[in-house]
């Protein structure tokens, strides 16, 4: 008697996977039975069953067999934008995303079995700074630079050519994890009496919890989700509330504020780009609302608690 054919299992390509984000990825899917393959510029061996492969996240090269026959694709691929947004650094935050997008549209196309599925990230930052405007997929789109920068990050998305391709974008709130993001910084300086209510405290800050983004992913991977969701749930916070709690968390409960000047002083000293922490956006996930999803996380004071314990 032949002996059965062992399993194959399905492949999930992370593209820009290196960060917190695509390590909490990384480790589900594997944990999953899937063959995990990392897209990143300096790839190394690892121990976790992880396979890191290199790609320079412009250009057709070796990786691109890799989507050849995979289950599914998550781009997560950007140069960080916690940086002085100078002329040179606006370039390379275009640039790294939009190049990103055509480089797996071309991968995919010269795949002999495309992928099916191919996630994109993108950011709630596409709303610009919103005030206190309500949010969903289908509100205007803001004319500040992070704003231009998702237009062009989806018009990227939109116009490669994967007919065979089921296509969704991910538009993510701030997502807070223990090992990685704002979320370790913030609450840094919470601890050192500087969590204080930045600019205004009226900026809303559109949140996710780790665990609930890991879910989301694996849900459009698996179910016929397509077009832009936001990532985002139903709780976004004020800077002021957000701050407040993390500082009761924190077991500081209380901080000087840091007035809109101080922090673009600040930033100039420090170099990072002060509309990053004075703008906001307030988003609603109507469009997971209106397929069924379920987020597990949304008591902000509970997820900051079990994140930072």
């Amino acid at each position: 008697m032949t002996a059965p054919a062992a399993k194959t299992q399905s492949r999930i390509v992370l593209a820009g996977g290196s960060g917190f984000i695509g390590r909490s990825l990384a480790t589900h899917f594997a944990r999953h039975g899937h063959d995990v393959a990392v897209l990143t510029r300096n790839a190394e061996a690892r121990e976790d069953g992880v396979r890191e492969v290199d790609w320079n996240g412009r250009t057709l090269g070796s990786w691109a067999k890799e989507l050849d026959g995979a289950a599914a694709v998550v781009n997560l691929t950007g140069t960080s934008i916690n940086v002085r947004h100078t002329d040179k650094h606006r370039r390379e935050i275009i640039s790294s995303r939009v190049e990103s997008v055509r480089a797996i549209a071309d991968a995919i196309a010269a795949s002999t079995a495309p992928t099916p599925v191919w996630v994109q990230s993108s950011a709630v930052g596409i709303y610009g700074n919103a005030g206190d405007a309500l949010c969903d997929e289908s509100a205007p789109h803001g004319s500040d630079f992070m704003a231009d920068v998702c237009e062009q990050w989806e018009a990227a998305f939109r116009a490669a050519l994967t007919p065979s391709t089921r296509r969704v974008v991910l538009r993510f709130g701030v997502v807070l994890g223990s090992e990685g993001g704002a979320l370790p910084t913030l609450a840094s300086l919470a601890r050192w009496g500087l969590g204080g209510t930045v600019g205004s405290g009226r900026q809303y800050i559109s949140w996710i919890h780790r665990d609930d983004l890991v879910t989301l992913v694996a849900r459009a991977i698996t179910t016929p989700m397509s077009g832009p969701y936001n990532a985002a749930n139903h709780v976004p916070e004020t800077n002021a509330a957000f701050m407040k709690r993390l500082r009761q968390v924190v077991h500081r409960p209380w901080s000087p504020p840091a007035p809109a000047f101080a922090v673009k002083i600040g930033s100039y000293v420090m170099g990072f780009e002060p509309s990053v922490a004075l703008h906001g956006q307030r988003c609603v996930p109507r469009r997971l609302d209106e397929e069924g999803f379920a987020f597990a996380h949304e008591n902000l004071s509970e997820s900051l608690k079990s994140l930072l314990s």
